[in-house]
Order: C-alpha cells, then structure tokens, then sequence
C-alpha cells in the first residue's frame, strides 16, 4: 500500500475547494457573514478584517483592490494555483517531482503576512485615523 504525502491530502482539499467554490459561482449565491466582534468592540482591525471584500475584489479581477484590502488572500490564491497546476501537471504525466511540495516556509510567510497587515491597519487607524 502507498503510504500518502501531505501533498496528497493538500491536493484533494483544494479539489474540494474548487468545487465548492464553483458551486457558488453557478448557483450565483453569496455567504452572508456577521460584522467582527473584535472590530464592533474595539474599533480596531483583527487580523483578518478585509479578507471577504479581498476575496470579492479577487473574484472580480480587482487584484490591486485585493491586495489592500488584505494582502494574505491574493497570496493564498497565488500559492494555491502553483501548487494545483504543478501538482496536477505532475499526476498527468505521472511525474511527481514536478509538483509543488509543501515548505514551512510558505507558512512563515503567510504569517508575516497576516501579522504585518493587522500591525498597519491598526497603527494607521490609531496614530491618523484611517479607517477601511
């Protein structure tokens, strides 16, 4: 029996996010989400504030209007397609070193990410105003 690779349970999750998402792009529904509770009591930023209006502007081709609103969704997007292009490419051609692996260091950077833009919305916010 073949022993499994985190990219393989990678690989079938994002095949079930494909076809989720497709769902609601045929089916033209929307998720209708409650305002954040970290937002509404603080009037802060948490550090996923702006994800759903990144992943709407990202959905309507708006990359730049995605980028800032929050800059961790167009990078998720950008590492998922790598990896599900490559990783598909390498089973077709039964080639498994041309897929994509999974690093830590993907990871890393996400949380960088995430972490940076929460530190800057919310420095924004308190030292000039600025608000989202």
């Amino acid at each position: 029996m073949k022993q499994r690779s985190i990219e393989d349970s990678f690989y079938k999750i994002g095949i079930l996010l494909l076809f989720i998402a497709l769902g609601f792009v045929i089916t033209g529904r929307s998720v209708r989400l409650t305002p954040c509770l970290f937002h509404l009591l603080t009037g802060y930023y948490c550090p996923g504030c702006g994800g759903t209006r990144s992943v709407a502007a990202l959905a309507q081709g708006k990359l730049l209007l995605s980028v800032y609103y929050h800059p961790l969704v167009p990078y998720g997007a950008a590492v998922y397609l790598a990896f599900m292009v490559t990783q598909t490419i390498g089973r077709v051609l039964h080639k498994p070193k041309i897929g994509m692996k999974f690093r830590l260091f993907y990871v890393w950077v996400a949380l960088f990410i995430l972490f940076l833009n929460f530190a800057v919305k919310n420095a924004l916010h308190y030292f000039y105003g600025f608000a989202m």
